[in-house]
């Protein structure tokens, strides 16, 4: 089985079967987040006695790979020849490797502690990266070679976005409530190591199962699929010029800086919401574990939320709108709190109260995540237009590049926040009412300010449905006619 030449696919529905086995896939990557936004710093410093600093250095390392990595699979999935595609040998490829080193890592070698076990979660980490990468860049790269319609993209990374979500939500509330259990040996559960090592074989079997579903379910697309480009030798001043060449569409630098700069306003308001769930609010675990829960409300209503909006409105107008109420929703609470017009912490109304919020605050952001991503889907019929390159894999890897880069900027951003507050973080303290009063004067102007820079920057997209029909134009002439 081979894939066809370089004819577009055809304006096509996409059957419900091929958009689940698509949209599982993206349970790996949910699971790999879940893991490595939660719980791998505490596992390793707090369960384990690796010093914080470094293993918090560790991490960073790792996500410095994948600069490197990234580009370089984005490029190989667009050029790669094989009987089965540019895609799907990478996928299939990748899928025990990701599956063994999420194992791996929660199984760190008997005897090692302390520093000691930083080399083991350098090299283990990397490997994650470097193998999710693999798989995560060609995967989702094939959205814009299933179909060119326009609104069937939306709706397809409905279903992405939806499993990416559902995944790793499903696999925390497992955490928190079933493999966190306190034991005789181990009254909190929150050290309970054999806990963090189910987790780790459940999160790998979920992995494996979620890469060769996806692959599988998608292997008969591959004779309608884009064909790679003529082989050819490339020096790597020219690969480089290429690339430089793509990531220089005007859209896509849109969508490029609007990802880090929203991707930087989520990474604080992540960081410090433990602060807010426990000093502002005071809420208990549990219904901090009910608020996380709202996640399986939000994601079925955004994805209908993304595909009615994107059918109704420009792709742009509504990520813009969508993305504009998510920002002002958000904060709504603090707010309101500090004018006295909202529900004091003893009264009955403040949890379903919040709840409520965030669980449509959370659906809006994901609809907006659900467009942009759409919009990009885009980008690659209007960048072939200008490069004469099929580049799909490499602007989805710069893109995904931006999504990770943030989260390390955030946390960093929360700590310039605390510090500017003076909150007090010395092990012991108990900060009162009246400081996290005053770390939520600090936050919510600095978190709306990000937010309006990042609208600012998605606002100069240019990709309206009417040019993206001319664009499908333009490429089928340009088949038709190639010597033209």
């Amino acid at each position: 089985m081979t894939a066809t030449t370089n004819a577009l696919p055809g304006i096509s529905k996409v059957g419900v079967r091929t958009r689940i086995a698509y949209g599982l896939g993206s349970v790996a990557y949910g699971v790999k987040d879940n893991g490595f936004s939660y719980f791998l710093l505490f596992f390793y410093s707090q369960v384990l006695g690796a010093p914080a600093s470094l293993a918090s250095a560790v991490i960073f390392i790792a996500l410095i790979v994948d600069a490197i990595s990234d580009p370089l699979v984005g490029q190989i999935s667009d050029r790669l020849h094989s009987r089965w595609g540019r895609r799907h040998p990478l996928m299939y490829l990748s899928a025990i490797p990701v599956a063994v080193s999420f194992y791996m890592l929660w199984i760190p070698p008997e005897g090692l502690t302390g520093a000691a076990l930083i080399p083991y979660l350098l090299v283990v980490a990397i490997a994650l990266r470097l193998t999710v990468t693999v798989y995560e860049i060609p995967s989702t790269a094939l959205v814009s070679e299933i179909t060119e319609d326009y609104e069937e993209r939306t709706a397809l990374l409905g279903y992405r976005y939806f499993f990416q979500w559902s995944g790793g939500l499903l696999l925390g509330f497992m955490m928190y409530t079933m493999l966190l259990v306190p034991t005789d040996a181990v009254p909190n559960g929150f050290f309970n190591i054999e806990g963090y090592q189910t987790y780790g074989a459940i999160g790998a079997v979920m992995i494996l199962a979620s890469i060769l579903i996806s692959s599988i379910g998608t292997h008969h697309l591959i004779p309608t699929l884009r064909a790679p480009p003529p082989k050819r030798h490339i020096k790597f001043r020219q690969m480089a010029g290429e690339l430089v060449q793509t990531l220089s569409n005007r859209s896509f630098l849109s969508i490029f800086a609007a990802t880090l700069i929203l991707g930087l306003g989520a990474g604080l308001a992540a960081a410090l919401n433990v602060y807010f769930n426990n000093y502002f609010w005071e809420l208990t675990p549990a219904q901090v574990g009910m608020i996380v829960l709202s996640g399986f409300l939000s994601a079925p209503f955004a994805m209908f939320l993304a595909r009615f909006a994107g059918r109704v409105l420009e792709k742009k107008t509504a990520a813009l709108c969508i993305a504009a109420t998510a920002f002002v929703i958000a904060p709504l609470p603090i707010i309101l709190r500090l004018f006295g017009m909202f529900p004091a912490n003893d009264d009955p109304m403040l949890f379903p109260l919040l709840f409520s919020i965030v669980a449509f605050d959370l659906s809006l952001i994901i609809a907006t995540q659900i467009l942009m991503a759409s919009m990009l889907s885009d980008i690659p019929d209007d960048s072939e237009i200008k490069t004469g390159r099929r580049s799909e894999g490499t602007l989805f890897a710069a893109q995904m590049f931006a999504r990770k880069a943030v989260s390390g900027l955030g946390v960093l951003l929360a700590g310039a926040v605390l510090e500017i507050a003076n909150f007090p973080l010395d092990a012991g303290a108990t900060p009162s009412l009246d400081s996290a009063r005053s770390l939520a004067e600090i936050y919510v102007p600095v978190l709306l300010a990000v937010y309006v820079f990042g609208l600012l920057a998605l606002s100069f997209y240019r990709i309206r449905k009417s040019d993206h029909l001319q664009n499908l134009d333009t490429l089928r002439t340009r088949r038709a006619n190639p010597s033209s």
